[in-house]
């Protein structure tokens, strides 16, 4: 369950996409529901008025009568950093963005994500209804677990939520080929008998599966079969990556978000 959520706006159209995904979320979780938009210190007053108007307009259309709306100066990553600590928060959304000057794009959106202490939902689809159908990176890491469970409290009970472990075998014969794949789904099938304890019993309908190839081209895969409407990844999945960095499945999907995103830490 998610108590209040932050998007952070910056007036482009992709932003009123994420302002209507946060506000079906704050209503199915009955959470409060902040907008926050980091004004550039360099613009005017005048610029600063319109941005005021234009946030107005979108809250007017978007969002629920008792939204909060903050404006802040200063560099964007930062400030958004900030208020999810100052404000409690345990959501963050972000509209996807596909240009590389975009507000939010580039380096500022791999350091919100790095650094983003609460799950962040990066909007991509302009489709509102409740998740339906979820498909989750899993392996043995803390990280993709944390983000399995996320992504389990974020989900009505009437969603799907799938997890794909994906294995790239060490060479040998078929046969023995065959012996580690059958390892891989025992350990999965394991893991994920011992997580869906952890799991909220109102929670979505989980299923899994093992693949055998190459992690990046089975996600897509699979997105695409299952009509995927959330992936949900950890931030440095299956590596031995340092808890400073973006991993790379995560930096791959954030910049190129084939449908919604959620990335758990």
């Amino acid at each position: 369950m998610f108590t209040h959520i932050l998007i952070a706006h910056d007036l482009r159209d992709t932003a009123d996409m994420a302002l209507c995904r946060a506000t079906q979320l704050a209503r199915q979780h009955k959470a409060r529901l902040t907008i926050l938009h980091v004004l550039d210190p360099s613009h005017s007053s005048q610029q600063h008025d319109q941005a005021h108007q234009a946030l107005d307009r979108s809250l007017t259309r978007y969002a629920p009568a008792d939204s909060d709306l903050l404006l802040l100066e200063g560099k964007p990553s930062e400030v958004v950093l900030q208020q999810v600590q100052e404000l409690g928060c345990d959501l963050l959304v972000l509209g996807a963005h596909h240009q590389r000057h975009d507000f939010f794009s580039g380096t500022s959106l791999d350091r919100i994500a790095r650094q983003c202490p609460v799950p962040l939902l990066l909007v991509a689809r302009n489709d509102f209804q409740p998740y339906q159908r979820a498909l989750a990176a899993i392996d043995f890491s803390l990280c993709a677990c944390s983000a399995l469970a996320q992504a389990s409290h974020l989900l009505p009970a009437s969603a799907e939520l799938h997890a794909l472990h994906v294995f790239e075998p060490d060479k040998g014969s078929p046969k023995q080929v065959e012996a580690q794949l059958q390892i891989q789904q025992a350990l999965i099938d394991q893991l994920l008998l011992d997580e869906a304890k952890n799991l909220p019993c109102d929670g979505p309908s989980l299923s899994h599966e093992v693949r055998q190839g190459g992690i990046l081209r089975c996600l897509q895969e699979q997105l695409k079969t299952r009509r995927t409407e959330l992936l949900v990844l950890g931030s440095h999945g299956r590596s031995a990556l340092s808890q400073a960095l973006l991993g790379s499945l995560a930096q791959h999907f954030l910049h190129r978000a084939p449908c919604d995103v959620l990335v758990v830490r």
